[in-house]
C-alpha cells in the first residue's frame, strides 16, 4: 500500500515560487514519461486497476519501471493505493511501448501478477503524459514537485509518501501558508484526469 499526501498548486507562478523557497533542498530532477496499459479486454480497469511504465528519460542514465496499481482511493488531499513497482530494461520497456503485446514476453513479476491475478491475455496502450519531478530532501521527508504536462494543459502537484500521512500534511501546509504558497487538496489522480481527458476544475 503506498500512502501519499497530494497537493494541488493553482498554477506555473504558484509551482516556480515553492521550487524557489525548495531550491536549497533540491536533490534530483527526473523527466518522465508515464504511458498507461490496460487488458485488451478491460480486465484491469474492470478492477479498478492499470498499469503503468514510467520512462526516466534522462540521458546519460535511462531507466524503465513497471509498476500495477489497484483500488486507489483518494480524500482530503490522501492517496491510499495498492502498488507494485520493478525496474525493467529500459530497451525491453520502450519495445513494450511501441508494442504493448510484448509486455506478453517479458519476464517481471509485475507482469506475471497482471497475467495470473487479473488474467489478462494480451495489452492494449492508452497513451500517457510526460512530467517533470523536483526532489526535495526536506524537514526529514522527501517531497516531489511535479510539473503534468497533458496534451490539453499542465498541472502542478506536491506528492510526499509517508506512513503518517495527515501530521505531513499539517506540516507541509502550515510551510505554504507561511510562505504564501497558494494550495489545495488534490482531488483527482494524474491518471484520472488523464484519462478525463481535462484538468479539474
Amino acid at each position: 500500500m503506498e500512502v501519499e499526501v497530494k497537493l494541488r498548486l493553482p498554477n506555473k507562478s504558484s509551482h516556480q515560487k515553492l521550487l524557489s523557497l525548495l531550491s536549497p533542498f533540491h536533490i534530483a530532477t527526473h523527466h518522465q514519461h508515464n504511458t498507461f496499459f490496460d487488458g485488451s479486454a478491460s480486465e484491469l480497469s474492470s478492477q479498478r486497476a492499470v498499469l503503468r511504465l514510467r520512462f526516466h528519460e534522462e540521458t546519460h542514465l535511462p531507466k524503465c519501471f513497471v509498476c500495477l496499481k489497484a483500488k486507489a482511493v483518494l480524500a482530503n488531499g490522501v492517496s491510499r493505493v495498492e502498488e507494485d513497482e520493478e525496474e525493467v530494461d529500459s530497451a525491453i520497456g520502450k519495445a513494450c511501448f511501441e508494442d504493448p503485446q510484448k509486455l506478453m514476453d517479458v519476464d517481471s513479476r509485475v507482469l506475471r501478477r497482471v497475467k495470473e491475478e487479473f488474467g489478462v491475455k494480451g495489452f492494449v496502450g492508452l497513451g500517457g503524459f510526460r512530467n517533470v519531478r523536483s526532489v526535495c530532501e526536506w524537514n526529514g521527508v522527501k517531497l516531489e514537485v511535479d510539473e503534468v504536462k497533458y496534451d490539453f494543459g499542465d498541472m502542478y502537484e506536491v506528492e510526499c509518501e509517508s506512513i503518517e500521512p495527515e501530521r505531513i500534511k499539517g506540516m507541509i501546509e502550515e510551510y505554504f501558508k507561511e510562505n504564501g504558497i497558494e494550495y489545495s487538496d488534490s482531488v483527482m489522480s494524474k491518471f484520472a484526469i488523464f484519462r478525463a481527458g481535462k484538468l479539474p476544475s
